[in-house]
C-alpha cells in the first residue's frame, strides 16, 4: 500500500475532512456535557486546520491520515456522551462482564497508537534518527536510508518515549482540568472511582504505541519511500 501522489489524494482528504466535520457537528448538537464536549475535542479543532494548511507543503502519508481520522472519531464521540457514557463501551462491559465502561482505555491506546506514528514519520523524514549504516560509501548509504527509512531499535524507543510524554502531559492537563473546575472536571476525567485510572491510561498508551510500531512499520516505510523527496 503506497502513497498516491498528493493531487490524487485530494479527494480523499477533502472527504475526511467533510467527515470529520459531520461528526463534530453532530456530536456537539446536544452533548451530554459541553464542557466536557470542548475538552474532549479541543485536540480535533487544533489539528484540522493545522493538516489542511500543510497538506501541500508537508503531505503526510495516507496511511497517517487516516489513522488521525479514527482518532479523530474516537475523541468526537468521548465528547459527545462523555468516555464513560459511550454506549459502545457500555456493550463491551456488559458482554465481558467488566467492572467499567472501558471505552476510555480505547482512547488512551489510540493516545499512543497514533502519536508513535506520527513521531516515526516526522523523525524519518527529517533524518533525525538513522538505522545502522553498513557501508561506508555514501551513495549506498543513502540508498539504504531510502529502501529502509528509520530502521533502528533507537527509532523505535525514542517514538515509544515520545507517545509516553504525550500520554503524560494529558493526564497534566486533566489534573489542571480538575483543579480548575472541581467537580465540573468529573465527566473530563472519567476515572470511574479508579484510584490507579492514570496510570492504566498511561499504560494503554504504551501498549498502543507498541502495537503501531509492531503492526505498521513496514507499511509505513513503504508510504515513506514512496513520498516526493522534496517533502522529506
Amino acid at each position: 500500500m503506497l502513497s498516491p501522489p498528493a493531487s490524487s489524494r485530494t479527494p480523499l482528504l477533502v472527504a475526511l475532512l467533510v467527515l470529520t466535520i459531520i461528526a463534530l457537528a453532530a456530536s456537539g448538537w446536544r452533548p451530554y456535557d459541553r464542557t466536557t464536549w470542548w475538552l474532549e475535542v479541543a485536540p480535533v479543532l487544533i489539528v484540522i486546520p493545522l493538516l489542511w494548511l500543510t497538506r501541500a507543503s508537508y503531505p503526510l502519508t495516507t496511511l497517517l491520515y487516516l489513522l488521525i481520522f479514527v482518532h479523530a472519531l474516537v475523541l468526537i464521540l468521548g465528547g459527545a456522551y462523555t468516555y464513560a457514557r459511550v454506549p459502545l463501551g457500555h456493550w463491551v462491559e456488559q458482554t465481558f462482564a467488566l467492572s467499567r465502561n472501558p471505552y476510555d482505555k480505547l482512547g488512551h491506546f489510540m493516545q499512543g497508537f497514533v502519536p508513535a506514528l506520527v513521531a516515526r514519520e516526522i523523525l524519518v523524514r527529517g533524518r533525525y534518527v538513522r538505522g545502522r549504516e553498513r557501508s561506508a560509501e555514501p551513495s549506498q548509504a543513502s540508498s539504504r536510508r531510502r529502501a529502509q527509512p528509520g530502521g533502528s531499535w533507537m527509532l523505535a524507543f525514542i517514538c515509544i518515549c515520545i507517545a509516553l510524554a504525550i500520554s503524560a502531559a494529558y493526564e497534566l492537563v486533566e489534573w489542571g482540568a480538575a483543579v480548575a473546575l472541581g467537580q465540573g472536571a468529573d465527566e473530563f476525567l472519567g476515572t470511574q472511582g479508579d484510584p490507579w485510572d492514570t496510570q492504566s491510561d498511561m499504560f494503554m498508551a504504551l501498549i498502543g504505541a507498541c502495537v503501531a510500531l509492531v503492526t505498521l512499520s513496514r507499511m509505513h516505510d513503504r508510504q515513506l519511500g514512496a513520498l516526493p523527496s522534496r517533502v522529506e
